[in-house]
């Protein structure tokens, strides 16, 4: 009995000891913030606000603006030696394959430079392709060859209006697309002739832009006499 009374005031001592020291830093800490409060209140701190900032946004590069007249004026030096009608005399094709629409150069006997507007208008451009319009190639080798078809109706042994077929062609090269919006810059030149045969062979290239779109190292025709 007295054993369990001394045992159980040592643990009180001990518990008292401990909640003394536990108040004891409890007041140390306090006495800490305290100052540290004070001073806070006295000078408060403001954190500057961040400015607003708008978000950026992507500004298109400045475009020199030039103009319709301008524009226009790239082809200005260019003539035109045979217009729709005057190749409509020399053609028998007509509408929707009439595919030169005027001539720029010519040198009767030799050779012509020609053009076709690429336009969506055109019928073709409903089958091919609805989604992705593309002209045909074959369509620009028979560009080319009535371009050809004009010189050679024109030379000596043939008449403007005949009737001309296409006999062959060989060497030909697609070099990109030719698309709705597109001017078609044609040159034939022609490398064989024989009247007594209505036999004719010409080279051709078509460009879009100054780009390469078509050569064709020859092509073959046979007047229909």
């Amino acid at each position: 009995s007295m054993i369990f009374t001394l045992v159980l005031t040592a643990l009180a001592a001990d518990a008292s000891a401990q909640a003394s020291r536990s108040r004891g830093s409890h007041a140390m800490r306090m006495n800490r913030i305290a100052p540290l409060s004070s001073r806070l209140a006295a000078n408060p701190v403001v954190m500057p606000r961040r400015p607003f900032l708008a978000p950026k946004c992507e500004t298109e590069a400045t475009v020199e603006w030039k103009g319709a007249l301008s524009s226009s004026a790239l082809t200005g030096d260019v003539k035109t030696v045979f217009n729709i009608n005057d190749i409509s005399k020399i053609l028998p094709h007509r509408y929707p394959f009439l595919l030169v629409d005027k001539v720029v150069e010519y040198e009767a006997g030799k050779r012509a430079v020609g053009v076709k507007s690429i336009t969506m208008n055109e019928p073709q451009f409903t089958g091919h392709f609805p989604d992705n319009p593309i002209m045909p190639g074959v369509m620009q080798i028979e560009a080319l060859a009535q371009l050809a078809g004009i010189v050679c109706l024109q030379m000596e042994g043939a008449s403007p209006g005949s009737t001309f077929y296409f006999a062959g062609v060989d060497g030909v090269k697609w070099k990109r697309p030719v698309i709705p919006g597109d001017s078609l810059v044609m040159e034939v030149e022609i490398t064989n002739w024989k009247p007594k045969f209505g036999i004719c062979k010409a080279t051709g290239k078509a460009y879009v832009d100054g780009n390469l779109a078509l050569d064709i190292k020859e092509m073959t025709f046979a007047l229909v006499k």
